[in-house]
């Protein structure tokens, strides 16, 4: 149950706007029957009628170079095509994708053939040429620990919406691959540095960047923790950012095999995103997450490599 931010009714069923971010009732679920802030944006080809995926949808000048792409393209890309899934579903199509790859690491795993398997799954400081790896390592997870992907689909599933409708599906997809790729290769680049080869898998880099796009939006958004224990969002991400330092820095000797070096790379790259997001658009954050929290041992969970 939510309270709509105009009358403070207390709806089971609230309307979130996708232009201001407010939650709101029946009543008030209509951009005008809130003042919503995007209202003002509404004559700006690049404002809150942007849909992200749909590059038709811009102004006039951008229309006509867009349709000399697409029309080269043997794939219907208007509103109605099969892109239009994509558009406000970023969040819940790459954790589909994460589930996909567990289930192909499970089959490519019952073969035995290890070589493959790390080949197509793992992001190696050995084999960090194999490019293909930066991004298919965001979507696989240990197989030898269940709470590795649920950890992660949990912050996905309930903080990833938030997100994307902030920032739009595109810049959400791109803010995940992103900043899933630079916390994979930045351990990478740390376990080198520290002496010995490691390889990495799992989506906690990009997990934590979510966390901080919202941490900067909104530092009081209340979350569940465990669905239980109301707790702040900012305290939430700060206990990970020192968990994360804590081990990296080897204060606490090991880190139980986690690559906190990820973990705090994608939230820097969130918090630093949440901030450019901050100056440049006019959002509104709502007050509260209903659910949320985080997995045993957070974002991964522990485990060997994974993050």
């Amino acid at each position: 149950m939510a309270k709509c931010d105009v009358c403070g009714k207390d709806e089971n069923m609230p309307y979130n706007c996708r232009h201001c971010g407010g939650t709101y009732c029946a009543d008030h679920r209509l951009p005008e029957n809130h003042n919503c802030t995007g209202l003002e944006n509404w004559n700006d080809p690049q404002g809150v009628f942007d849909s992200g995926f749909d590059d038709s949808a811009s102004g006039s000048g951008s229309t006509s170079r867009a349709s000399s792409i697409t029309d080269k393209i043997p794939l219907n890309t208007g509103t109605g095509g099969p892109l239009a899934y994509f558009r406000g579903n970023a969040t819940y199509t790459f954790l589909a994708l994460m589930w996909i790859t567990f289930l192909a690491q499970l089959v490519v795993g019952a073969f035995g053939n290890s070589e493959l398997y790390r080949s197509l799954f793992l992001l190696t400081s050995w084999n960090v040429e194999y490019v293909w790896t930066w991004v298919t390592s965001i979507f696989a997870h240990s197989t030898s620990n269940f709470m590795h992907i649920v950890g992660n689909s949990i912050v996905l599933f309930f903080f990833g919406p938030l997100v994307e409708r902030y920032i739009g599906s595109r810049d959400f997809a791109i803010l995940f691959i992103v900043s899933g790729v630079l916390a994979g290769l930045g351990q990478v680049v740390i376990s080198l540095a520290q002496g010995y080869p490691t390889a990495v898998l799992g989506a906690s880099g990009a997990a934590l960047a979510i966390m901080g796009v919202l941490t900067v939006l909104n530092p009081g958004l209340k979350v569940y923790l465990y669905f239980i224990i109301p707790v702040p969002i900012w305290l939430l991400t700060a206990g990970y950012a020192l968990l994360s330092i804590t081990f990296l820095s080897g204060v606490a000797g090991g880190g139980g095999g986690i690559a906190h070096g990820a973990h705090l790379i994608g939230l820097i790259i969130g918090l630093a995103y949440g901030q450019y997001v901050k100056r440049n658009r006019n959002l509104r954050a709502p007050s509260r997450l209903e659910f949320g929290g985080g997995g045993p041992g957070g974002p991964g969970g522990p485990g060997r490599g994974r993050f």
